[in-house]
């Protein structure tokens, strides 16, 4: 059975006019916004989870020997 992984990230939040606009502070392109702060919310989960499955796909395809570890950041 496949574990389940847990990641966290830092969303952001911004009211712009009737708009809210949201991304991830820790990976660039993800954005999103929404009509209402819920919305932006969903839509930024959506917009996380399909960058993450892209460079995931976008790993295996480039061929060759690739190398995959864990990264910690401390700060």
């Amino acid at each position: 059975m496949k574990q389940k992984l847990t990641q966290q990230f830092t969303a952001v939040y911004k009211k712009q006019g009737k708009w809210y606009v949201g991304w991830v502070e820790e990976i660039s392109g993800v954005n999103t916004q929404g009509k209402t702060l819920k919305e932006a919310k969903e839509n930024l989960k959506e917009a996380l989870s399909l960058i993450l499955e892209t460079n995931r796909i976008f790993s295996k395809t480039i061929g060759g020997r690739i190398i995959r570890e864990p990264i910690t950041l401390s700060r």
